[in-house]
């Protein structure tokens, strides 16, 4: 089969790799009809995660059910799927308790949680390709109705990941109607959780970037944009807010945070969250940090140890929430919304293209180039 690998930093090829197949009962095989690129893959492909060579990327899945293995019950083939990014068993205390994000058992390395084709996410390659298993299928496979490239594939294929995600930023941040809310990041993460927090009633919505891109899709939803290459964010939100700063704030950037200056300064956004959320507030952390980062401009921040300004956080009382979307607990409501045309986040979604076309697409997405906010292949 065709697959999406990795080489080396800023370079992906599509080659042919071995068929996927099922290796326990348990086990489905489905034929990938849509992948996303994430910008999470990004930091596998600048190398900043010591990706191994020939990894298959994609942990944003879906597609037809071609095989299932004896321990199947409740799928068939021809059952049109999507995939948790997340992988879980199932049956360990986390997956029971609904944090199927951090599943105890799915992780061959000392890690919990699990997830396709991501680096230290356990043994499981990613659906940057034309075939993929899915591990305990009954348990993560979620139903879909309707046909492949119907109206709804490309809302759909955003359950894997950056929907719930976005939603998930929102829950973090303790968001409840009439609120106002900053966010940091208008990468498709960042534009799922302002559409989640407007469908949840949110008062105000500010979206701090530099992209003008991005900025204007942001505005296109509601939102209120804050350039940081014009303004400083804090100083901006605080004094639109009557002096007392937003009700929450959403970090969806991560340890790649930059300066206006273009610097990599990582724990500039979550200082900057301190600083623009009213005093009992709540920060809601879904951007990437990782305990290592190679790449890191100092020798604290490559061991994953930020500037955090934890006496101002103290000072005010605020409380944060942090870590990936537990995907299944969101993701069979969020189906359901779009069924109903309640919501349609394909919106986000600005370019579809073959997955031959995956390493140009790449390039594009990682330079943040117009028309490759979020990019669907189809293999």
């Amino acid at each position: 089969m065709r697959a999406v690998c990795y080489r080396e930093p800023f370079n992906i090829e599509v080659v042919d790799v071995e068929d996927a197949k099922i290796l326990n009962p348990t086990d489905a095989l489905i034929r990938i009809t849509s992948t996303a690129i994430c910008g999470s893959d990004l930091h596998m492909y600048e190398g900043r995660t010591g990706a191994p060579y020939n990894m298959i990327f994609g942990h944003e899945n879906q597609g037809i059910v071609e095989e299932v293995g004896e321990g199947v019950s409740s799928l068939s083939v021809g059952d049109r799927i999507n995939l948790p990014f997340n992988i879980g068993c199932g049956f360990c205390a986390n997956c029971e308790a609904g944090n199927t994000g951090f599943c105890l058992t799915a992780n061959d390395k000392d890690f919990a949680g699990a997830a396709y084709g991501y680096v230290n996410m356990g043994p499981y390659t990613g659906g940057q390709a034309e075939y993929l298993r899915v591990p305990w299928a009954d348990f993560n496979a979620l139903r879909l109705p309707g046909e492949p490239d119907d109206e709804f594939e490309n809302d759909f294929i955003t359950l894997s990941d950056i929907l719930p995600t976005g939603w998930h930023a929102t829950v973090l941040a303790g968001l409840e109607p009439g609120n106002t809310l900053a966010i940091w990041g208008a990468g498709p993460v960042g534009i799922m959780a302002a559409y989640s927090a407007l469908f949840k009633g949110a008062e105000r919505v500010f979206m701090v970037d530099h992209n003008p891109h991005r900025l204007e899709l942001a505005e296109e939803i509601g939102c209120i944009s804050v350039n940081f290459d014009e303004v400083d964010p804090p100083e901006f939100i605080v004094d639109q807010t009557e002096g007392n700063g937003v009700d929450c704030s959403i970090d969806g950037v991560g340890y790649q945070a930059t300066a206006p200056t273009g610097e990599e300064q990582p724990a500039i956004v979550l200082n900057q969250c301190v600083a623009s959320t009213r005093a009992t507030g709540r920060i809601g952390v879904v951007g990437l940090y990782v305990p290592e980062d190679p790449g890191a401009p100092s020798e604290e921040a490559a061991q994953g140890r930020l500037l955090f300004q934890i006496g101002k956080f103290f000072e005010k009382g605020l409380t944060m929430g942090t870590g990936q979307a537990n995907v299944k607990r969101y993701n069979r409501a969020l189906r359901d919304l779009i069924v109903s045309g309640r919501i349609r986040p394909s919106f986000v979604v600005s370019k579809d293209v073959s997955l031959e076309e995956a390493p140009d697409a790449y390039e594009r997405f990682d330079n943040r180039e117009e028309g490759y906010q979020k990019v669907v292949l189809k293999p």
